[in-house]
């Protein structure tokens, strides 16, 4: 099991490795002088210089990638000369000298260093920090509720395969694949924050077309069975919806009170900054929707699939309740699909949904990406992109050694 993990944790580093040049390559070859568009076209030559120079952009490409590796790497080499382009200034760097390296050069253990933005000349660190608890809560959150959802309503559909909960659980399904981000969030953020954000007076004929709409569904259902002496109760329901009148009202929804825009904090004039956790829930509906309905398909047919197989009916001719056979036996087999699905849709959180945090105005990793490739801010794109990659090596070892945890026959490969 050791050697598993150091070779995941050796492949994982070839992965960064790879991300961080292709990045970098990219964004150093690309058009453009960030230069300009910091100090202006009317500066002079002389401010001009001293900035490139400040930025390490009036070096090859070859050695700013060095240096950016060193800068990178946890065991760094660094001068003692202040001078130098690798002096090791504490306040730039967190760490310490593990050794020489000879000719006024020292071994360093440290963490990365992932430069200064060129915009607001925070190093990019922290301004990663700022935003990053925002959009890891919010990917947190989602694939938490869509997974125990998802894994809820799988096994319901499973269980009913062909009945009526069966396919009103894939319609809904879906219909959530098919909305695009971008619509679901001003969709939820529309009907949250506008529509119900004051109460709603909710009618008898609101009422009772919702319950013709239900009878409509189960009678056809069941008259494909041959009871089609169900059909009087659909004649009782439109009865109903003639005789009572279609405009009284029935009782009042409360409403949300929520707002359309907000963050994980909010700022108030008398308490300051504080933890608004009621702007997380219209994000939270929107992110999750997707995912849960991967979540509810893959479920449903992993554990079709897994109960036909032989040690299913031997559990279940030794008296197991089906209780113990889906829990114990069937859903634990059938759950790769579903970790694998999970773990990809968590690091694409992780990565920033742009769009539901453009709409509801959230300050979280993805705006920030996008605001910084908008002003050519290359060390925070670099850092953002590095982050997310991280996550992503991070989340596939995990994966693996949950899969090992989960399925035996893992285990023994």
């Amino acid at each position: 099991m050791i050697t598993f993990i150091l070779r995941k944790i050796g492949y994982g580093f070839l992965v960064l490795w790879g991300v961080v040049s292709l990045v970098f390559f990219l964004f150093n070859l690309a058009p453009g002088d960030p230069v300009r568009n910091l100090v202006g076209e009317n500066a002079s030559e002389e401010v001009i210089a001293n900035m490139r120079r400040k930025l390490d952009l009036d070096l090859s490409v070859g050695r700013r990638y060095a240096l950016y590796l060193n800068d990178l790497s946890p065991l760094a080499i660094h001068s003692n000369v202040v001078e130098s382009r690798i002096y090791f200034n504490p306040d730039e760097y967190s760490g310490f000298r593990v050794g020489f390296g000879g000719e006024g050069k020292s071994i360093y253990l440290k963490t990365p260093y992932l430069k200064r933005s060129f915009l607001t000349d925070k190093s990019v660190s922290s301004i990663l920090a700022e935003v990053l608890p925002g959009t890891v809560v919010l990917a947190v959150m989602s694939i938490g509720l869509a997974l125990i959802a998802g894994l809820l309503l799988g096994i319901i559909a499973a269980l009913k395969k062909d009945g009526f909960y069966d396919r009103m659980i894939l319609f809904v399904s879906a219909l959530g694949m098919a909305g695009p981000s971008f619509f679901v969030a001003i969709l939820v953020a529309w009907l949250g924050a506008v529509v119900w954000r004051e109460q709603i007076n909710v009618t008898y004929g609101a009422i009772f077309i919702c319950l013709a709409t239900l009878a409509a569904a189960v009678l056809f259902q069941k008259m494909k069975k041959g009871y089609v002496w169900l059909m009087p109760l659909l004649v009782v329901v439109l009865f109903f919806l003639s005789v009572f009148p279609m405009r009284v009202e029935a009782f009042v929804l409360p409403g949300t009170g929520l707002n359309m825009t907000g963050s994980l904090y909010s700022v108030d004039v008398w308490k300051g900054e504080f933890l608004d956790l009621r702007n997380l829930i219209l994000p939270v509906i929107t992110l999750m929707i997707r995912p849960l309905s991967v979540i509810v398909q893959l479920t449903r047919s992993s554990l079709l699939d897994v109960m036909q197989q032989d040690y299913i009916r031997t559990a279940r001719a030794k008296g197991l309740s089906e209780w113990e056979v889906i829990f114990h036996h069937a859903l634990r087999n059938a759950l790769n699909p579903v970790i694998t699905a999970v773990s990809g849709w968590f690091a694409s959180l992780l990565a920033g949904a742009i769009f539901v945090e453009f709409v509801f105005g959230w300050k979280g990793l993805g705006q920030q990406m996008f605001t910084a490739i908008e002003n050519q801010d290359m060390p925070v794109v670099m850092g953002g992109v590095i982050v997310i990659s991280a996550a992503f090596v991070l989340i596939n070892i995990l994966v693996d050694l949950l899969y090992a945890w989960i399925d035996p026959r893992v285990r023994l490969s």
